[in-house]
């Protein structure tokens, strides 16, 4: 509901009430979270398709491209990294764009 209600989802509320309530690890925390925002993506997606929205399908295609990629990429690169050090990267991760989101928003 918080996700929904202030537009804050993905890792900054869901990834670590996955693994802090859900006692989920943050591997598959994670592969959830993605899943979610994958569905509610492809959901807005056939919102506009079916309010003949202009789509600009060039844009879609490579954008979705770009996501295969990287989710080849990163079940390849779960082998290699384990829990313990992906919690303390993920924390700064979202640490550092927190700082980024309030001087962009600041300074506008």
């Amino acid at each position: 509901m918080v996700t929904g209600f202030v537009g804050v989802g993905g890792g900054f509320l869901i990834i670590p009430s996955l693994v802090l309530f859900a006692g989920l690890p943050m591997k598959k925390a994670m592969g959830t979270s993605l899943m979610v925002m994958t569905i509610s993506s492809l959901l807005g997606v056939l919102g506009d398709v079916s309010r003949h929205a202009a789509i600009d399908y060039s844009f879609l295609i490579l954008f979705s491209a770009f996501a295969v990629g990287g989710i080849i990429a990163g079940s390849y690169l779960t082998k290699y990294i384990n829990d313990a050090k992906l919690k303390p990267a993920f924390g700064w991760f979202v640490l550092i764009m927190g700082i980024f989101v309030l001087v962009s928003t600041l300074t506008k």
